[in-house]
């Protein structure tokens, strides 16, 4: 019998390449996220992994056989919440990456709408969308092979008729979710509005839920969202990266306090220094620039010892250094996605 894990009137972070980590899931988590999903990972990636408790951090890690990349990094405390993304174009390489997991996440989640060149490149994200035959054959395998949920992201078709008619054909494949982006394909996130009656389209056509995506920037546009499209749940990006408090109800906190939280959070997961690197900048970006002092300082760091001491927290870096054996720190790679 499958766990469940409840879809419905939750606040979702969504997949984020080099973002989604597990420092910064747990961060969002700690602000109100119900349900928080890993950085899309690709199957062909995954199946060369190799499952290690790793327990000077307390994690389970899948770490790339042949070397010691950590492709995947999770913890009992977000097991009943976390939701591994994968990018695939093969329903049997697929099912071999959700088995190595299944046991350490809440979820499995197949990525059908991403428009990055990384994912369609490999017949992956977006391109799935005009395939509804392979996207019935990874879905039904997944169902009938896995006792956690399974659930697919998409975006929006060329018409609305044409995304509800993919819509139906999934939901019969038995999954437990369906998120969609209410952007197309061709749309950029910075230059075309997320259409939000495109969403009200699908969630009027099903019965599973549906968890809304696009345009959610602030806590009060999760109840604008709803109330425009009638979804169950809603997942933000961008509004968590710029500021992950986005999830509080009671209002954000100040950005540069919950930017030193991540860089604690990064300390206390031994994040690789590449993805902390990449975050920051993101939330620096919208709220100043990378041209300033902080983001050419942060531009030279070139460790998390680095990091730790530009946002003053070299002392706290040194209370979960000094109880690591160098040997067992994570090394990361730049495509692990």
């Amino acid at each position: 019998m499958a766990i469940e894990l409840d879809y419905r009137d939750k606040h979702v972070l969504a997949p984020m390449v080099r973002v989604g980590g597990l420092p910064f899931r747990m961060l969002a988590a700690s602000y109100g996220a119900d349900i928080t999903y890993g950085e899309e990972i690709v199957d062909h990636k995954m199946v060369r992994c190799r499952r290690v408790e790793n327990e000077t951090l307390g994690t389970v890690d899948f770490v790339e056989s042949g070397s010691n990349d950590v492709v995947f990094r999770t913890c009992d405390a977000e097991k009943g919440r976390v939701v591994f993304q994968v990018g695939t174009a093969d329903a049997v390489r697929c099912l071999k990456a959700a088995t190595l997991v299944a046991n350490d996440v809440a979820a499995f989640d197949v990525n059908m709408g991403c428009p990055k060149s990384f994912s369609t490149s490999g017949g992956m994200g977006s391109a799935l969308l005009s395939k509804p035959e392979l996207i019935h054959d990874i879905l039904t395998t997944l169902k009938r092979n896995l006792n956690i949920p399974v659930t697919c992201k998409i975006r929006l078709l060329k018409t609305y008729g044409e995304t509800v008619e993919l819509a139906r054909r999934i939901e019969k494949t038995g999954v437990a979710a369906l998120a969609v982006h209410g952007r197309r394909v061709p749309d950029r996130t910075h230059r075309d509005p997320a259409k939000w009656d495109g969403i009200r389209e699908v969630v009027s056509a099903l019965s599973i839920p549906v968890i809304a995506n696009g345009d959610v920037l602030e806590y009060d546009d999760f109840r604008r969202i709803k109330d425009a499209t009638g979804t169950s749940s809603v997942m933000v990006a961008r509004g968590a990266m710029w500021n992950a408090s986005v999830f509080r109800p009671e209002g954000p906190l100040f950005w540069e306090d919950v930017k030193r939280e991540y860089v604690r959070k990064c300390i206390e997961w031994d994040n690789d220094v590449r993805w902390t690197k990449h975050t920051l900048k993101e939330m620096i970006m919208h709220h100043s620039c990378l041209e300033f002092a902080e983001g050419k300082a942060l531009y030279r760091c070139k460790t998390l010892a680095d990091i730790a001491d530009m946002y003053e927290l070299g002392s706290y870096y040194n209370e979960f250094d000094v109880s690591r054996d160098p040997s067992e720190r994570a090394s990361y790679t730049e495509d692990c996605f």
